[in-house]
């Protein structure tokens, strides 16, 4: 019993600090992803906050993070655009047709738990997950890279001089605090981004450097300060919008883009947390958290989110496995905009740039290189698409292609394998011994293996080495044998499967004569057959 309280103890030490940490990195990603939607920096320091905390307590992977994300806020962008059009330019309608978005997202969310689709994430392959962790990290490397810019008479430019000297120096200094850091045996308990963010700001603070902090990037911006209230209900979303059929149609399309993308990269997060804890999380119960944060976001004026995997990795590197890291997050953010803020506008955007490289740094599947010359070009050319498109495009885009793609080349290989043995009973029965999958992409394949002018007057198919895959196989099959009948000649199916043979039973009657009951037929159900049938063959009457 003490071991399990001294362990309780020791998790939350490290839930609390992992969770400070991660406060502190969410403040800029929401900021900025609030001034690329076109929507006030509130509305993603809110989302931040109510997201990370309804996702850390329901949701189905603790030690994850979620809040406003990049991948999201180019997407609404062009919806706060349109919505903005539709009225009085004073009125700001895009906002709340934004909000009124995010709930539809979260409907869909909950929709999409609830019918348990969240499973589907395991038919990712591997090269599409190792894309989507390059691409990703790409993504974030870039987003950090225009925090090298200044903003001068409305236009953003790089820094220069003295002003580059000093944030280049700063973000070394905090890579080389989180790299040393572990090192020293006496601080490897303390979470390295943390420290490595309060040394930075207290030399920035201490020596009065001339650097942007977060308070100067919200400025830069055109925000008023990180100062804020508590998240009240935006009731003005249902008055300003006219609830009818013509908004429905406006913003469905939104909110469905927005929902996959939301899941696509949460449940892959949850995924990419599980293989470095070596745990298994909830796909669905993600899902449904994912989808209700989102509806109260919506309702509370935040911009909605999903799943974060830059902060994410920061919380897993820095000890935080349980709910509490996330809950932390979130309660100590909404702290920040409540009552710190004038502290956190202290902190030097460098020290934040630089754990976010190291972030990329731990992120980015390094091995991808190692084992170019050791996989199969095709996984390959996947892995570069996916990475490929995750930063021109999105992330749906991108793993949605990746596996298409990987579907494609595995049907098409598949399709290469099916195979017809050919030989002769000693009464002339010509037999064709049937091996591989037989499925809609080995149709062609299969057909051609036949000779049915040229054959005898008795055939024999064999399937004992062969899977019947799905109902365009049963189709090829039914199509064989009345192009065998209508040459007048005799044929026999053997070792089909029972549902094989249930479903030719049921298509015409000519197969009661044809197909060769055996104790030897193969057991397994068709991908394509909907039913079940719980009682043996023999029961079914024809």
């Amino acid at each position: 019993m003490t071991e399990f309280i001294t362990k309780r103890v020791k998790n939350v030490r490290n839930d609390v600090l992992s969770g400070i940490t991660v406060a502190l990195a969410l403040v800029p990603e929401a900021v900025a992803f609030a001034f690329v939607a076109g929507v006030d920096p509130l509305v993603g320091l809110y989302a931040a906050f109510m997201i990370g905390l309804i996702t850390s307590i329901f949701g189905g992977r603790p030690g994850m993070i979620s809040g406003a994300t990049g991948a999201l806020a180019v997407v609404m962008v062009s919806l706060v655009a349109e919505g903005n059009a539709m009225g009085n330019p004073d009125e700001n309608l895009g906002l709340y047709y934004l909000f009124l978005t995010v709930i539809l997202m979260g409907v869909i969310q909950v929709l999409a738990g609830v019918f348990k689709l969240g499973k589907f994430v395991r038919l990712i392959p591997h090269p599409v997950m190792m894309g989507f962790v390059n691409g990703l990290a790409i993504v974030i490397f870039l987003s950090q890279l225009g925090m090298f810019k200044q903003t001068v008479g409305g236009e953003k430019v790089w820094l220069e001089g003295n002003s580059l000297w000093f944030m280049v120096a700063l973000v070394g200094l905090t890579m080389l605090i989180m790299w040393g850091l572990p090192k020293i045996k006496a601080t490897k308990k303390l979470p390295e981004a943390l420290i490595a963010i309060l040394v930075v700001t207290g030399i920035v603070i201490f020596s009065n450097l001339d650097v942007a902090t977060v308070g100067s990037f919200i400025r830069d911006g055109g925000g008023e300060g990180l100062k804020g209230g508590f998240p009240v209900p935006v009731l003005e979303t249902f008055s300003n919008i006219p609830m009818n059929f013509e908004t429905l149609k406006f913003i469905f399309p939104y909110a469905l883009i927005l929902a996959a993308i939301g899941l696509i990269e949460s449940l892959m997060t949850l995924n990419l947390i599980d293989d470095l804890t070596e745990t298994r999380g909830n796909s669905n119960r993600e899902c449904m958290a994912q989808g209700g944060a989102n509806i109260l976001t919506g309702l509370f004026g935040g911009m909605g989110g999903c799943a974060m995997i830059g902060q994410s990795i920061i919380n897993i590197k820095g000890g935080g496995r349980g709910r509490l890291s996330g809950i932390t997050a979130a309660i100590f953010l909404l702290m920040f905009i409540l009552f710190a803020s004038s502290y956190i506008e202290q902190v030097p955007i460098a020290a934040l740039v630089g754990v976010m490289f190291m972030v990329v740094i731990g992120t980015f599947a390094w091995s991808s290189f190692r084992i170019m010359n050791k996989i199969p070009r095709t996984d390959l050319f996947v892995l570069f698409l996916v990475s490929s498109l995750t930063v021109i495009f999105d992330l749906a885009i991108a793993v949605i292609s990746g596996v298409i793609v990987s579907a494609l080349v595995f049907a098409w290989e598949n399709a290469r394998r099916i195979r017809a043995r050919k030989r002769f009973k000693e009464d002339g029965t010509k037999i064709y011994e049937i091996w591989g999958p037989l499925f809609f992409g080995s149709i062609s394949a299969f057909n051609e293996k036949f000779d049915i002018k040229n054959d005898p007057d008795k055939v024999e198919i064999d399937f004992v080495e062969a899977r019947i895959s799905d109902h365009s196989a049963i189709e090829a099959i039914f199509a064989l044998v009345e192009k065998y009948k209508a040459a007048g000649k005799e044929i026999t199916l053997k070792h089909l499967s029972e549902d094989c043979k249930l479903l030719l039973y049921k298509s015409s009657p000519i197969f009661t004569d044809i197909i060769e009951e055996d104790i030897d037929d193969p057991r397994y159900h068709l991908a394509a057959n909907p039913e079940d049938f719980p009682k043996p063959l023999g029961e079914y009457k024809f």
